[in-house]
């Protein structure tokens, strides 16, 4: 493909929620922009994929070998988050509701989509378990069906711990995702989170 801007267009509308008609906008915003402009924002996003790293420690983005909420001394260490990405974290971190630590599993458990248990964090979740420090799991993946077996799956695994294990209160709708859930909503079942009973 010679032509440029076709070309820019159909590589920004395979970015997730873009599409063509918003990649064309696009493409017009930035040939009105200065050359000066365009060098920033292509510094940007290189800088972003060359300088990203995920946290040793939970998975998060990060800028080092650990993320700012690991190193926060402040945060509550009893209790663990489990999300399924790191951009759960962005949603949950802006309800300004939770003060604890985060785990994240990388998905859920998808046996059709090739998500096996041996794909995502969760020996990782374990071995944090194991230290001794973890009191609470709260779970804060997406309450759809692969969601609720992933979650079954880690208490069983987790069965041998004296940990108390908690989910975000089902305010939010059933087989929705969290990017999708309103941030009141979202600190409100967070605030109002439910107890798993044991099994």
């Amino acid at each position: 493909m010679n032509d440029p801007f076709r070309r820019f267009v159909e590589i920004w509308s395979r970015v997730p929620g873009i599409g063509t008609r918003l990649a064309e906008r696009l493409g017009l915003f930035l040939l009105g922009q200065s050359r000066e402009y365009v060098n920033h924002l292509a510094q940007a996003i290189l800088r972003l994929r060359d300088e990203t790293h995920i946290c040793e420690v939970c998975g998060n983005f990060s800028a080092g070998s650990r993320c700012a909420i690991c190193e926060d001394v402040n945060r509550d260490r009893s209790i663990l988050c489990v999300v399924e990405t790191a951009l759960d974290i962005a949603y949950i971190e802006a309800t300004g509701k939770y003060h604890g630590l985060y785990h994240v599993l990388g998905g859920v458990i998808s046996p059709l989509h090739g998500m096996t248990p041996s794909k995502l964090r969760i020996e990782e979740l374990v071995k944090r378990v194991a230290s001794g420090e973890v009191k609470e799991i709260f779970f804060a993946t997406s309450p759809t069906t692969e969601g609720d077996a992933t979650v079954m799956y880690i208490r069983e695994k987790l069965a041998s711990y004296p940990l108390r294990f908690t989910t975000l209160a089902r305010g939010v709708p059933v087989g929705a995702i969290l990017p999708q859930t309103g941030t009141q909503t979202l600190s409100e079942a967070i605030v109002s989170r439910e107890e798993l009973k044991r099994q």
